[in-house]
Order: C-alpha cells, then structure tokens, then sequence
C-alpha cells in the first residue's frame, strides 16, 4: 500500500515539474533577429550598443496568447513597462547580464531576469537612446561597473520615471 502511495505521489510531483519546465520554455527570450526593430522607438535593435530588453505582455484576447515585445534600450524598455495599463498585463522582463555580455553586442544566452537584477543609472555608458540602465545579475558587478564608470546602483523595484531621465 505504502509503495502505491509513493509511486502516485512521484507521478504527481513529475507531472507539476513538467508543467512548471513547459512555463519556463515559454518565457526564455526570444533571438533578436537583425531585422527586428524596437517596440517602442522603431529603431533596429542589433544597431545599437547596451543592454536590450525583452517582455512578454499577456494578449489582449486568449487567443492573442503572450506577445513578446522587444527593445533596442533597457530605458525603452522600462519606459513602456512603467505604463500602468502596460505594467499589470507583463508577465516575464528579461535584460542583459551585462556582466557575462560585450557592451557592443549583448548576445541572447546572457538574458536575464530583470525582477531579479540590478541595474546602474547614470553611468558614462550609452545605449541606443543615450543613457541606459545597466543591467546585472549580481549586486557586486553593478557596483564595479558603477566604481568604473559612475553611476548609482538600485534594484529593479527601484526603477521608476525618474531613473529613467
């Protein structure tokens, strides 16, 4: 009997990490193609040095599923997420680990959590709109890239309009 109960219990448990497996497969980021312009600007991502930013919003209908909307700029980015009628529709926010990326051009594998990084502002590094928020997935990188070019480090609660300026 004990044996039974354990072996229902392991089909349960594989069958909740599948589907937990299944959700991450769904929101990893998305290859920034070189014909793929900003969703904000209109600007073609791969022209312009910096992080980049990508975000899923939820689909107006079902049927519209998650859209990925991708952007030539962290500060873009953040500037379309801040929107309140845009912020409570986003369910995943990924930014580059620029300490992992080339600052001239991030590439795909070094996406990251944005909930969970940290970010430098008004650093003497430019994106694609000039400033740019520095995206990092350790407080310790942020604070060494913020030693090397200036700049203050907040996390990702902490961005808001005025970081943005």
């Amino acid at each position: 009997m004990l044996r039974y109960i354990s072996l229902i219990f392991l089909f349960i448990i594989t069958g909740c990490s599948e589907q937990a497996d299944q959700k991450q497969i769904i929101h990893q980021a998305v290859a920034i193609e070189s014909s793929d312009e900003c969703h904000l600007c209109g600007m073609l991502i791969s022209n312009f040095s910096g992080p980049k930013g990508e975000l899923f919003r939820k689909g107006i209908t079902k049927a519209d599923g998650e859209q990925v909307k991708k952007f030539c700029s962290t500060r873009d980015m953040f500037s379309f997420y801040l929107d309140p009628e845009n912020k409570r529709n986003v369910t995943t926010i990924l930014v580059h680990d620029m300490s992992k990326a080339p600052w001239d051009s991030p590439k795909d594998e070094f996406f990251i959590n944005a909930r969970q990084a940290w970010f430098v502002i008004d650093s003497s590094q430019t994106g694609a709109m000039g400033k740019t928020l520095a995206s990092f997935s350790l407080q310790s990188d942020a604070d060494a890239f913020a030693a090397e070019f200036g700049g203050r480090v907040i996390d990702f609660n902490a961005v808001n309009y005025e970081s943005l300026q």
